[in-house]
């Protein structure tokens, strides 16, 4: 899995001109699922999400977690982070899984992420066309792939 953290002051997602999920402070975040993915890689990538230690404290460094600063996440699916561009201009998608794997695994990212987080988190809808707005904050964006834990 990969997921790329973005540190957000405010972030929705609209589908067919309906907000379908809408974050103050918190992370937005995109995920990534590869066919190899299982349940230990979401489980190890919740928790080093929600362990994320990113946000300001009182003199400003970069020492808080999300809780901390009772921020909230809005999760969207995103199989082109699985892209390969190796060859030509076309990207191949052939890494990212199909959806009878990939819905599952996005399902129980949602509730991992709840679970976490202590919280019921925002979320996108798998497949469909959204559009994604946010006011990144810092800017601080973080890419986690779950398999490079060494």
């Amino acid at each position: 899995m990969i997921a790329v953290i973005q540190r957000v002051s405010q972030a929705s997602v609209t589908i067919d001109t309906i907000v379908k999920g809408q974050i103050g402070i918190g992370f937005m975040i995109l995920l990534g699922i590869t066919h190899t993915d299982t349940q230990e890689d979401l489980e190890w990538l919740s928790k080093k999400i929600v362990g994320l230690r990113v946000f300001g404290d009182a003199e400003g460094k970069m020492n808080l977690d999300i809780s901390a600063v009772e921020g909230n996440i809005l999760l969207i699916s995103q199989f082109t982070l699985h892209a390969n561009t190796k060859k030509g201009n076309r990207p191949s998608f052939i890494e990212a899984a199909r959806p009878e794997v990939a819905i599952p695994l996005y399902e129980k990212m949602i509730a991992q992420l709840t679970q976490d987080l202590g919280k019921p988190i925002q979320t996108g809808e798998f497949g469909a066309d959204m559009k994604v707005s946010l006011l990144n904050d810092g800017p601080v964006t973080i890419i986690i792939d779950s398999k490079n834990r060494i």
